[in-house]
């Protein structure tokens, strides 16, 4: 085994900025991650006993590490397999039987490679056709017991693929990519010779990703085909944008609102849009159509978030597919009339009656009135009924899921009972409504019924997610005035501090980052003395959307946020559906909130 450095081989193959940074000029790309300069590289072949990790054997392990274009070290070890070399590799490698005879084993080579390579320390892992290398490199940890780093891993042949034409070179084997790129080490079907002829590979196509704007490890990381051509001439778009938190809002030539979106460090995401990182067909249409960027720079992270919410609401840009719509939100209502039923509505009325969600789609929402309908017998028609004016019960009354109070089966007050025990179950504790159906659940699933069990499970998740949400939600727009502060983020050493933030009824009224040595007392007096006035309204976001009121939740929710001042009382029913709350982890795809980008 060995470890020796080897001479720099200098700047070649890297990007053009990045071999300015090389030569001694100051490049421009630290906001957009780690330049490609300062990575490190790990470089390896494995020669094997066959093509499959868990029925072959390493007999070679070579490997080069390199950074910023100068090789630092190289390893290299034959590896006895413990098993026959079989003829065919024998003639393919050169390695024979009699070599490995007093090699290590994998057992003693492993630990050597993996200290030689520092995967735990941020090293990019290279091979040509790496997920044959990585895989039995994987199956040798696996066996004796050493964790996988798990790094970032760059396969030459991928990366080829997207880079190098089959009008340029008729393949992408190893051996043709090197004499295309020139480069001075051959491969042999030996671990070493390979490892450095993918190095000069590796610093080719680098030369070539730097063209498309890949100038760092993230970019590379996500790199999956070359930017358009529209990409690469608004790089510049990004050059005013400061590198700030906050929002960006890209425009069309008409100023026309495109996309908005939010970031810590507004530049480097601006730019990130412009590169071979961005891969979204959608973004990359956009990309042809921007011919401005406005960036709006927020003293916290929770002000850029509920700004980037509040925008897309109001400008509903065409290439935001979340959040545009909140006021088309579905909701579920217990009306209020004489014989109450479950209604689903797209607006929260002030008429006094209670409303579940928001929910995601119409069918949730539809999931979770037949949960309610399941347990209590409230009427499903849609007639206006009058009491003392008797109609034709429909055949839910025939199967006892209804006590006809249309045909005077039930008085306004026997059918108030059940309206009664429904709206306790929708704003109070929804126990009545788990139990029920959690029991059925367990009886359809005894019966083998899994089916129509996962059917009952979807009701139930639908309606223990909504009553939660709309009780969480309804508790804080409940609170008058409320004054929380929390450390600024430590990711950003230079904006120490405190984020200040002021709630009313839900919605962020006003926001600020104390500064070390401020009064605080006198800082939260000024920013209460500023803020948005709020007013109270009706259901469980009267003031703010229910997008924005999560967000404030998630952040107030947060360790080390702590409470300054508060009006009114915050709080939660006892036993609410927040208590139930796990139920909603079940394997439903629609559970989990979607990102709006």
């Amino acid at each position: 085994m060995t470890g020796t450095p080897r001479g720099s081989v200098g700047a070649r193959g890297y990007p053009g900025r990045v071999a300015e940074q090389l030569t001694g000029v100051q490049g421009t790309l630290d906001d957009l991650g780690t330049p490609l300069s300062q990575c490190t590289f790990v470089i390896v072949d494995l020669e094997t006993t066959g093509t499959r990790s868990d029925g072959a054997g390493i007999t070679e392990i070579g490997a080069v590490k390199v950074r910023g274009g100068e090789v630092l070290g190289e390893f290299a070890t034959l590896v006895n397999p413990g098993s026959p070399i079989p003829p065919f590799i024998t003639l393919l490698t050169g390695i024979t039987q009699a070599m490995v005879a007093p090699a290590p084993t994998i057992a003693a080579a492993l630990p050597a490679f993996l200290e030689f390579a520092a995967l735990d320390s941020g090293t990019v892992l290279v091979a040509h056709n790496a997920p044959f290398d990585v895989g039995f490199l994987k199956a040798a940890c696996a066996e004796h017991g050493y964790r996988w780093p798990a790094p970032q891993v760059v396969d030459t042949v991928a990366l080829a693929r997207r880079l190098v034409t089959r009008d340029e070179v008729p393949n992408h084997k190893l051996a043709t990519l090197a004499g295309f790129f020139g480069v001075p080490d051959q491969p042999t079907h030996r671990a070493l010779d390979d490892a450095r002829a993918t190095v000069g590979v590796l610093h080719g196509l680098l030369e070539r990703l730097g063209s498309f704007g890949v100038d760092t490890a993230e970019e590379l990381r996500s790199f999956r085909s070359a930017p358009t051509a529209a990409q690469r001439r608004k790089r510049a778009i990004a050059d005013g944008v400061p590198e700030a938190p906050g929002v960006y809002v890209f425009t069309d030539a008409k100023g026309d609102t495109l996309y908005v979106g939010k970031s810590t460090n507004l530049r480097r995401r601006v730019r990130s849009y412009f590169t071979g990182s961005e891969k979204r067909a959608r973004i990359r249409e956009m990309a042809a159509l921007v011919e401005g960027v406005t960036p709006i720079v927020c003293g916290t992270g929770l002000e850029a978030e509920v700004r980037e919410l509040r925008l897309i609401a109001e400008r509903k840009p065409p290439y935001n597919r979340r959040s545009r719509n909140p006021e088309r939100a579905p909701w579920l209502k217990l009306t209020r009339e004489v014989f109450p039923r479950l209604s689903v509505v797209r607006t929260v009325r002030d008429d006094g009656a209670p409303y579940l969600g928001p929910f995601r789609s119409s069918r949730e929402a539809e999931l979770a009135r037949e949960a309610l309908h399941q347990v209590f017998r409230l009427r499903q028609c849609t007639r206006r009924i009058v009491p003392g004016r008797p109609t034709a019960p429909c055949v839910l009354a025939q199967l006892g899921r209804c006590g006809a109070p249309c045909a005077g089966g039930e008085s306004p007050e026997e059918y108030a009972a059940h309206a009664d025990t429904a709206l306790a179950a929708m704003t109070a504790d929804p126990a009545p409504v788990v139990e029920r159906l959690s029991a059925q659940i367990a009886e359809l699933a005894a019966e083998l019924r899994y089916e129509e069990a996962a059917g009952v499970r979807d009701r139930l998740a639908a309606f223990v997610s909504a009553a939660a949400r709309a009780q969480r939600l309804g508790a804080l727009a409940a609170v008058p005035e409320l004054v929380a502060a929390a450390p600024a983020p430590a990711t950003d050493p230079a904006r120490p501090g405190w984020e200040v933030h002021v709630i009313r009824h839900g919605r962020l009224a006003a926001g600020g980052l104390m500064r070390p040595g401020a009064d605080p007392a006198e800082f939260v007096s000024a920013l209460v003395r500023t803020a948005e006035s709020v007013f109270p309204g009706p259901g469980p976001a009267p003031s703010a959307t229910p997008g924005e009121m999560e967000c404030v939740l998630r952040w107030l929710e947060r360790p080390g946020v702590r409470l300054a001042e508060a009006t009114g009382t915050w709080t939660c029913p006892v036993n609410g559906a927040g208590k139930y709350r796990h139920l909603t982890d079940l394997d439903r795809g629609a559970q989990a909130p979607a990102p709006h980008r």
